[in-house]
């Protein structure tokens, strides 16, 4: 999958600011998709001149004019392609913390236990920032009947799953913490 797939998914939201992509990457697509700025902004433009998006310049008052992007008839289609042809592959996780996690006997346990903290607490943000969506979404209906009445389920199926990817990651990360202080007081306690 490239950028621009993940682009035209979010822009099925409606028209929208490269800015406003950009900030909307962080609560909507980040639990699947991770892009910087900049990335965006070329692909933006990449994807104007392919005819899959247009722009629109749109004035404003003391500050500068922007422009708003919207999905093309063409967009629409390559979207529509992209999402009946299978995924090439199954994802593969490529984690430098795991790498170390691997190397945790070799004494530096200290050092990745500091990482699987840190890895903790920035899953614990994301997880507070999905379940505020996710109550935003719902806007104080059941699930059951946000599925049979919104018109998109998508995005709400996507958030599903970076939440839980973010419950398995915290709850991974707790587990790894417990045992390698646990390792730790028995290396101690046999010294």
């Amino acid at each position: 999958m490239g950028l621009r797939h993940a682009v035209m998914a979010a822009l099925l939201e409606g028209e929208s600011s490269g800015y406003d992509l950009a900030k909307g990457f962080d609560a909507s697509v980040a639990n699947f998709w991770a892009s910087t700025p900049q990335q965006l902004y070329r692909e933006l433009d990449r994807m104007e001149s392919d005819g899959l998006i247009t722009a629109r310049v749109v004035e404003q008052v003391r500050r500068p004019n922007k422009r708003v992007f919207s999905l093309t008839e063409a967009g629409l289609t390559a979207l529509t392609v992209y999402s009946a042809t299978p995924p090439s592959r199954p994802t593969a996780i490529r984690d430098e913390l795991m790498v170390k996690v691997q190397c945790v006997d070799l004494g530096e346990a200290d050092a990745v236990r500091a990482a699987i903290t840190e890895r903790l607490h920035l899953a614990a943000g994301k997880l507070t920032r999905y379940e505020r969506l996710r109550d935003r979404l719902l806007n104080g209906r059941h699930e059951d009947e946000f599925f049979a009445d919104a018109e998109r389920v998508g995005p709400y199926l996507t958030l599903l799953r970076g939440i839980a990817f973010e419950q398995e990651t915290i709850r991974w990360s707790e587990t790894a913490l417990h045992v390698l202080a646990a390792r730790t007081s028995r290396r101690d306690a046999d010294r």
